[in-house]
């Protein structure tokens, strides 16, 4: 009889247990809800150098998505980044479901049902507080697996003046969380050098040419063959081109053509037309490709050879050029009693590089 009393009081001991035991589990639950990861986070910066002006990209995806008035996203970056006097102005917000389609939020000093609240906060402006919109909503709902983009300009945004690695974490009342890391270098620069060679070409497609025999009825010029020509040609060309930042001039000097004393006038500073049954020697030249120019007074259809003032100026171009090719021509005419001879002459060019 005694023991029929202790295994209906034991059991109903056991029975009391169990319902106690379902009843603490009711009123409190084993376990708690934990904020989910956040995915794909990274901070891209224009520079990683220690104590230098960058630019911050943060990107990541939302598992859970901010689309309640009471969600907050808080961005807090480690010690010694400096953002003192950064405001809300120079960051920009934006989300979407795929890259290259975010939506752009509107960001204030408080949040309103068209604006995000923005807020810098903590030791020299390290925490940025997005508060979501009044109506849970803003520009777009920030929606689930969103991909969230924050970004800050390089206006006062300061690195560390120490390198090292450092973790700037992602929080708040929106449900995810996570850490980025990234790393500061005394410098991520790589200085480069390379020289450039001065380069100057200059080159004379013939050195010999010439008139032929003259006469006082017709105009003669000269070309690459003995006897000349009775139709203005180019007698040879001249081609320069230089790397040089100033450009290049170039020079022309020599004499006219000459027999013992006797010398066949040359046709002096002015450009000049032809004119036939009067002593004249003179040149001119036309230029193509590069940005070299024929200079005055050879640049005109007359003819002109300022042996006056000889080394004379016949061609320039302002900065580096390619090969500009100059065509040059030459004229001669004589009067009915020029003296009678082989007459000779040299024109010489001088091209120099302005480095």
């Amino acid at each position: 009889m005694n023991l029929l009393v202790l295994q209906n009081t034991a059991s109903r001991i056991v029975s009391l247990v169990l319902v106690l035991a379902v009843l603490v589990s009711f009123v409190f639950p084993t376990s708690s809800a934990e904020a989910a990861a956040i995915l794909s986070a990274s901070d891209t910066m224009s520079s990683l150098t220690a104590s230098a002006t960058s630019t911050h990209a943060i990107r990541f995806t939302t598992p859970t998505g901010a689309n309640q008035n009471t969600d907050t996203i808080i961005i807090t970056f480690p010690s010694d980044f400096n953002f003192t006097t950064k405001t809300i102005g120079t960051v920009t917000f934006t989300h979407g479901a795929s890259t290259g389609l975010e939506t752009t939020e509107t960001l204030a000093a408080s949040a309103s049902a068209s604006a995000w609240g923005a807020v810098f906060s903590g030791t020299q402006n390290r925490i940025l507080t997005l508060t979501a919109p009044t109506d849970g909503t803003g520009a777009a709902v920030l929606a689930p697996s969103d991909k969230i983009v924050i970004s800050y300009d390089g206006t006062n945004s300061i690195n560390p003046t120490t390198p090292g690695s450092y973790v700037t974490t992602i929080s708040g009342t929106f449900g995810d969380a996570g850490d980025i890391t990234v790393n500061i270098l005394t410098s991520n620069q790589v200085d480069i050098t390379a020289t450039v060679p001065q380069s100057l070409t200059f080159s004379i497609s013939d050195t010999s040419i010439s008139f032929g025999t003259l006469t006082a009825v017709a105009a003669r010029y000269a070309s690459g063959t003995a006897a000349g020509d009775t139709a203005e040609n180019e007698a040879h060309t001249v081609i320069v081109g230089t790397n040089a930042t100033n450009g290049y001039t170039m020079t022309v000097g020599g004499s006219t053509l000459t027999f013992g004393a006797n010398t066949i006038t040359a046709i002096g500073a002015a450009n000049t037309a032809s004119a036939i049954g009067t002593e004249q020697f003179g040149l001119r030249m036309t230029a193509s490709g590069g940005s070299g120019a024929v200079a005055a007074p050879y640049a005109a259809s007359g003819f002109a050879f300022d042996s006056g003032a000889f080394p004379d100026t016949i061609a320039t171009a302002s900065g580096a050029s390619a090969n500009t090719t100059y065509s040059a021509r030459y004229i001669a005419n004589i009067t009915a009693n020029t003296e009678a001879g082989s007459y000779t002459g040299a024109v010489t060019y001088v091209a120099t590089a302005n480095f």
